[in-house]
């Protein structure tokens, strides 16, 4: 009887893995999916997927595109999403908070979600010139400091694929190897720049870290370029102890 026991534990283990795996792949293709895209990309058999995707979907964890679009995320995920993102918003308010009081400047917090950055949290600056975002505004990928540095702490391949996705360039291309060259030092040094990319006349810096869902989010702060050269080594500093102060809650 145990032996049974600990093969059904096993068991359910394993599909509880590979419905994970199947969520994952939906999650940043909004239009949605074949069974046949989710099993190449979740590297499952098809017939798994087609019996993992049935139980899901009884649960409304996913749905069918009326329009023909394939498989995409349901409704019932919503209601998760928002609980994790208000959870989200109240551990990093403070932080927010210290940032701002610190240096003076607008503080944001940003989720990855559907390809694109989600403004969640906003703490404004004090400065009468001063960068304001309203949440629920989303922003790209490789052009801001919020959507490089989840880029750079995310898996090579996906960081490729959302490359591709945004820019419609070929990651082995020479631009392909300067966002490479970029996601590099973002890694080592912990910290992303928007030197003018996204906005001319907005500069910024941010870091990026996974929640316990494997969500990426960022804490960004945008400054007027005006005023960030002299700014910048105090942003910077202060930006690594919110860093610190991140992960650490984060991986407790």
């Amino acid at each position: 009887m145990p032996v049974k026991d600990d093969k059904k534990e096993r068991s359910g283990i394993q599909v509880i893995a590979r419905a994970a795996a199947i969520l994952r792949v939906l999650k940043d293709e909004r239009s949605g999916l074949s069974l046949g895209q989710i099993a190449t990309r979740a590297d499952l058999p098809r017939s798994t997927v087609q019996r993992i995707t049935g139980a899901l979907a009884a649960e409304r964890f996913i749905i069918q595109d009326p329009r023909g679009g394939g498989i995409r995320l349901g409704p019932e995920l919503g209601a998760f999403a928002e609980a994790a993102n208000f959870n989200i918003v109240e551990r990093c308010r403070a932080i927010l908070n210290d940032v701002t009081r610190d240096t003076g400047e607008t503080t944001d917090l940003a989720v990855l979600r559907n390809g694109g950055m989600i403004f969640l949290d906003q703490v404004p600056g004090l400065h009468r010139l001063r960068t304001v975002s309203s949440v629920g505004d989303v922003f790209p990928l490789t052009t801001t400091a919020n959507g490089l540095a989840c880029l750079a702490i995310m898996p090579g391949e996906r960081a490729d694929a959302l490359f591709a996705r945004e820019t419609g360039q070929d990651p082995a291309s020479a631009a392909g190897q300067d966002f490479h060259r970029k996601l590099e030092s973002i890694r080592a040094d912990g910290l992303a720049y928007d030197l003018d990319e996204h906005t001319p006349g907005i500069s910024a810096i941010g870091f990026a870290f996974c929640d316990m869902s494997g969500s990426y989010h960022a804490i960004s702060v945008p400054v007027p370029t005006l005023r960030f050269d002299d700014i910048r080594p105090q942003l910077e500093t202060t930006l690594r102890q919110a860093r610190a102060k991140v992960l650490a809650d984060f991986t407790t």
